[in-house]
């Protein structure tokens, strides 16, 4: 007889009655009771209960038992207790009916890993967050959520907890600028306005240069030519330097926080005033619009005249120059690196609004990171590199803090110790930038242009007949001739340069050596990183097999190399290529920046940066000397990487600050080769492709240089009869050429390649295709027409399908075609639009489409296969993964994105 509980259901009731029976048969009495313990009343032990444990194994209508579970639970009742399967909860019920619909399974294990167990990616599980969000009866989920719990049944008990509100959530509520927008009338009238600012200026720059040409041609010797040259030069830099500054306090005065509608006439004051400030010459002096991490006291200098409040000894080496200058506060000794925006403005909903920017004293703020408006740091602060703060974040006196948005943290960023670097050091650099200018670089131009007419004295005689040469045949023929030997030979003389001379400047510093600022070693540092970053080059052998041995000469460690025909991408930076090593098999994406400089706000010291092999790199990572990460890591698009804790291996990381992600998943894995054999055929194939695209890519700059020349030539021949309007129309007509011609060469290579969504090998020729519309699509990005009407016309002819009035401050749409936009949508300066991902050995692509009125936020980054709703917005530096689907009007921030 088996003693039996009353008031427990059939099913346990049965379940206890078997086992005691088992358990009665091992131990040789005529019952057991259900509350008896096994070893205290009923003297059994452990080999009695591993029989009874066998035995129960024998009977399939009774659970397994193990011998854990007989000394956790040591009596019959428990043990039945224990071992009954609990009810699924209803959350985890929908949760699993979601999932199995998304991956298209007839049921889902509560206990099944997404992406071990069921293979599903990130876009799976992303379109897995939609669903749900869509269900009011459920939860929220992020893709956050889903990597820390990859369970149904984690998900869910993860969710029935309440969590502690993250740096997102306790966010300020950001205001919404609502102000009447502006109609079609005042958006063309904005348009001709800003297009009469462009002549007007290129007429005051050709006019400039007439007054000079006739000064200069009736000097009596060489050397009063070099004078003559250098005085024009320092005049002409000294009247476009200031124009910019006399322009912003006559046409605004003191920059205040208010609301400016787009396209209105106070717009117009603001779009000249940033346009000018921007382009203004004395940033080309200072290291302006670089890809390298240089700075220099003309910056802060020009910083001050433009009103902002600027303390002694500060460094900033971002070239994203901030435009409503009063209201941006830095403090002695800030350092501030490269590729950061801290614009003291943000574009929403058709609204410009200003704002202050306050940082304090001894602050260090990181890479690539973004500090938007109504944002402070105190004095003694720290912002870690791929961060942000939010409109209304205050990084209190002392406090270290990274992520995107910015949360406490206690890394230390601060890797150099500072030197002594006096007032006087930092004037004499700023004297010789300047004298460097006026009295080499200028007079080596003019030398250049009396050259090319010396070297074709049939284009001189030309010339010097009267207006019209460019009617004659010798005249296209000397062009051709000209643009060819000046277009090719610059090629291979650039590429012996930096080959050759970085090296040999590079003796004369020593890794891990500390240096003051703006000395020689600092002026060899930047030179060195300027001359082995010419971007040209990175795209000419990018997403080839030739970047490798182009980063080879150029002084990077590759050790072993894996060749894929993809280990780069057509964007790699550095600080030192000699310091610069990345592990055998890794493949890198676009928009690494290697970042093996350290600086205080008076010293530097460079670091070797290693990547480990076998990683796989996104966009957009800056990737310090510092960095803890090992072999086999995949590092996500804007992921920060870490600078503490253990070197992470074998794993993925995402977000900012990052968290591990699986490192791949079984979908990916099916797009591999089947043997090394295979792979060396496809491979070669590639490498042919690619080699043509290479041709292809050289034509076309060589095409488009030939008629940049001609139309010069045809400006210097009409220059007598024309004078200084001959020049400002030729300057004109070459924004004109270089829009339709690069139009035409992006069209023309849009159509090889496939729209549809789609996954492939990185070894297919689908594949191939989208290279070469990547290298030839370059050119094709035109900031000169940024936060005009004319920008919407250029994407439209680039095959984006556009609604109305798009305000585009500077977004980068990598592929046209896949991209839907709404009416009056916002387009901050450094966001970016990508159709495609490609991780490992696979590529995948997808459209995006973004709906009337929907913001994006400056740096923000939309992955493919992703939609926003109309009105919804983007906060800055904000990344929206692939899949994502962001509901009408709700606002999405953070790296990665989700609801605020």
């Amino acid at each position: 007889m088996t003693e039996i509980r009353k008031g427990v259901t059939g099913a346990t009731a049965g379940t206890e009655r078997d086992l005691a029976e088992v358990l009665a048969g091992i131990v040789g009495v005529e019952r057991v009771s259900a509350d008896s313990n096994f070893f205290e009343d009923l003297g059994a032990d452990s080999m009695v209960m591993a029989q009874f444990c066998a035995r129960v194994r024998k009977r399939p209508e009774l659970p397994d038992v193990s011998m854990k579970d007989i000394y956790e639970h040591p009596t019959i009742r428990e043990l039945v207790t224990a071992l009954a399967a609990p009810e699924p909860a209803p959350v985890e019920e929908k949760l699993a009916e979601v999932l199995a619909g998304v991956v298209g399974v007839e049921q889902v294990s509560a206990d099944s890993n997404f992406f071990e167990d069921l293979g599903a990616d990130s876009m799976v599980m992303a379109r897995f967050c939609a669903k749900v969000r869509k269900q009011d009866d459920l939860p929220a989920v992020s893709m956050q959520d889903v990597y820390a719990h990859p369970t149904i049944r984690g998900l869910a008990k993860a969710l029935a907890v309440p969590a502690t509100p993250s740096a997102l959530e306790s966010l300020p509520t950001a205001e919404v600028a609502r102000l009447r927008p502006v109609g079609s009338f005042g958006y063309v009238m904005c348009g001709v306005v800003q297009f009469l600012v462009l002549v007007g200026y290129a007429y005051l720059a050709a006019y400039i240069l007439e007054r000079g040409y006739e000064w200069i041609s009736t000097a009596p010797g060489l050397l009063d030519i070099y004078l003559r040259a250098t005085l024009l030069g320092a005049i002409g830099f000294l009247i476009l330097s200031i124009l910019p500054i006399v322009a912003k306090w006559v046409l605004i005065g003191r920059w205040k926080p208010q609301r400016i509608r787009v396209w209105s006439p106070a717009y117009v004051r603001f779009w000249i005033v940033k346009t000018l400030v921007r382009a203004n010459p004395l940033l080309l002096v200072a290291g302006g619009r670089t890809r390298t991490s240089a700075s220099s006291p003309l910056y802060v200098l020009y910083l001050k005249a433009l009103g902002a409040r600027v303390g002694r000894g500060v460094v900033i080496f971002s070239r994203n120059f901030p435009v409503c200058t009063d209201l941006l506060t830095v403090g002695d000794g800030t350092v501030i690196r490269k590729d950061s925006f801290f614009n003291c403005y943000r574009a929403e909903a058709g609204v410009i609004r200003t704002g202050a920017v306050t940082i304090g004293k001894d602050v260090f703020v990181g890479e690539s990171t973004v500090i938007d408006i109504e944002s402070s740091m105190g004095d003694g602060t720290q912002l870690g590199h791929a961060s942000s703060l939010h409109s209304g974040q205050a990084v209190p006196d002392g406090e270290h803090w990274h992520g995107s948005p910015a949360q406490r943290t206690e890394v230390d960023y601060r890797t150099v110790e500072p030197v002594g670097c006096t007032s006087l050091r930092r004037g004499v650099y700023a004297g010789l930038q300047v004298a460097g200018l006026l009295f080499v670089g200028l007079p080596l131009l003019i030398g250049g242009v009396a050259m090319l007419l010396l070297e074709f004295p049939n284009l001189a005689t030309l010339l010097d007949s009267g207006p019209l040469a460019f009617t004659s045949t010798v005249f296209y023929l000397d062009a051709l001739i000209g643009s060819a030997v000046l277009f090719f030979g610059s090629l291979l003389v650039g590429l012996l340069v930096v080959v050759t001379l970085p090296r040999l400047l590079n003796l004369t510093i020593k890794p891990g050596k500390v240096y003051c600022l703006y000395g020689v070693h600092y002026w060899v540092h930047y030179t060195i990183a300027r001359l082995t970053n010419i971007r040209l080059f990175t795209i000419l052998f990018g997403d080839s097999s030739y970047i490798v041995n182009y980063l080879l000469r150029v002084g990077h460690k590759l050790p072993e190399v894996e060749q894929t025909g993809s280990n780069f991408g057509l964007d790699v930076r550095h600080e030192s290529p000699y310091l610069s090593t990345v592990g055998s098999g890794t493949m890198v994406a676009d928009g690494l920046s290697i970042m093996n400089a350290d600086f205080s706000s008076t010293s530097f010291r460079i670091s070797r940066a290693s990547i480990g092999a076998h990683n796989f790199l996104g966009n957009k990572i800056a990737y310090p000397a510092q960095g803890r990460t090992g072999d086999n890591c995949l590092l996500a698009t804007k992921v920060m990487v870490p600078l503490d804790g253990r070197i992470r291996e074998g794993v993925g990381l995402l977000g900012s600050p990052s968290f591990e992600i699986p490192r791949t998943v079984r979908r990916d894995a099916d797009f591999g080769l089947t043997s090394r054999d295979e792979l060396r055929r496809r491979l070669a194939a590639k490498n042919r492709h690619n080699l043509v695209t290479i041709g292809l890519f050289l034509l076309a700059g060589w095409v488009y240089f030939l008629g940049v020349v001609l139309l010069g030539m045809a400006a210097v021949d009409l220059f007598d009869g024309f004078g200084a309007s001959a020049i400002a129309a030729a300057s004109l007509v070459v924004i004109a050429w270089t829009v339709v011609y690069f139009v035409l060469v992006a069209r023309a290579v849009t159509s090889l390649v496939t729209v549809r969504p789609q996954g492939c090998s990185i070894y297919d020729v689908a594949f191939w295709r989208h290279e070469r519309f990547w290298k030839l699509s370059v050119p094709a990005n035109f900031p000169i027409f940024n936060g005009t009407p004319f920008k919407s016309v250029i994407w439209r002819l680039l095959g984006v399908r556009l609604g109305k009035r798009l305000f585009d401050d500077g977004c980068d749409i990598v592929e046209k075609t896949p991209v839907t936009i709404g009416d009056d949508v916002t387009l901050n300066v450094g966001s970016v639009i990508q159709c495609h991902s490609q991780e490992d050995g696979a590529f995948k692509s997808d459209r995006i489409t973004i709906g009337s009125g929907c913001t994006l936020g400056v740096g923000a980054f939309v992955h493919y296969g992703t939609t926003m709703g109309g009105g919804s917005v983007l906060e800055p530096d904000s990344f929206l993964m692939k899949g994502e689907e962001v509901p009408p009007y709700e606002r999405w921030g953070g790296n990665p994105a989700r609801k605020i």
